[in-house]
């Protein structure tokens, strides 16, 4: 049998961020419908080397596609072995027969994936009329999150914080040339966030760096750096503040922004609204008034990098795109 290879050029030529919008929404769809088959991650620690790999089998009935990624995250490979700081392989199954479909890079759909569930849950959480975004962390995963939420927000300004300067820098030249949006360099953590009615946080600290009384009323925050059990971005008292959404409760509990809160008593598990699947099938209601602080904790789905890659899948077929591997 054939089994269809695409690396990351190929994969990059096809997913677009106007196809990862629509392919992740319908996956929180059908997780919001209870349609889907998804455990927790499973997560493979190198204390020794300050890195980790994390292993996301998912199968959605609907598609009739199953498949499970393997990515790491190694925070020192930039500077130790010039390497990306995630990287992914994405294996699509086939349901019928277990059989390999594809084998795919999945550094470039976990990067745009991510991006695009931020930009969802700002399309359900935000106010309509949110125009100033704050981007905390101004890497790769910034880069995704303001090319997803420019896609369902009018965004006037954007203000980025990065601790390597030289990192927003090159952010704020590649972006504002070809986005035509004013980017704002900030000096603090504080004058980023400041005002904004949006806020995305994409850091890999262990210690609250958002502090509560920085947030005005009405403002909404994506908290995606949170990935593993304890790390945190938000001031906890953001949480006890704003209304908490979640993509999922057994990923969120043990290694999303709530898990060091939840872990010491400060919130509880009632305190969680729900996730966001469940507000965008209309079972639980999303912001209810202008001046409600909304949060989503994400944690990042296999389901997402399952849809993602099957939109990949098909449109190479149909282009011929990539190169088949005979495996068995």
């Amino acid at each position: 049998m054939e089994v269809l290879f695409l690396n990351l050029k190929d994969v990059s030529k096809i997913l677009k961020m106007d196809i990862a919008l629509k392919a992740v929404e319908k996956a929180f769809y059908e997780k919001g419908m209870g349609r889907v088959i998804m455990p927790p991650k499973v997560y493979l620690f190198y204390e020794k080397y300050q890195g980790d790999i994390r292993v996301m089998p998912s199968y959605l009935p609907t598609y009739e596609i199953s498949g499970v990624k393997v990515v790491n995250v190694h925070p020192n490979n930039p500077l130790k072995y010039r390497l990306p700081s995630v990287m992914a392989t994405i294996v699509l199954i086939s349901p019928k027969n277990g059989a390999p479909l594809a084998i795919l890079d999945g550094t470039e759909i976990t990067n745009i994936r991510t991006g695009a569930a931020g930009g969802i849950a700002t399309k359900y959480l935000a106010r309509k009329n949110a125009s100033v975004l704050s981007l905390v962390g101004a890497g790769v995963q910034a880069a995704t999150q303001l090319l997803a939420i420019i896609k369902v927000r009018k965004i006037k300004k954007v203000k980025i914080y990065d601790i390597n300067y030289k990192v927003a820098k090159n952010f704020q030249k590649k972006f504002q040339s070809q986005l035509g949006i004013p980017i704002i360099i900030c000096s603090s953590i504080e004058e980023c966030v400041q005002e904004a009615d949006i806020i995305s946080t994409q850091t890999p600290v262990r210690e609250p760096i958002v502090k509560a009384e920085w947030i005005k009323p009405g403002t909404h925050i994506n908290a995606i750096g949170a990935d593993a059990p304890g790390k945190e971005e938000l001031d906890p008292e953001i949480l006890k503040k704003g209304k908490i959404y979640i993509d999922d409760w057994e990923q969120a509990s043990h290694s999303g922004e709530i898990n060091v809160p939840l872990e010491k008593g400060i919130i509880k598990k009632e305190d969680i609204k729900g996730e966001l699947g469940e507000v965008i099938c209309g079972k639980i209601p999303g912001r209810e008034k202008d001046d409600e602080i909304t949060i989503f904790d994400s944690t990042g789905l296999g389901i997402q990098d399952l849809v993602c890659a099957y939109q990949v899948y098909k449109i190479a077929k149909r282009k011929k795109i990539g190169r088949k591997l005979s495996f068995f």
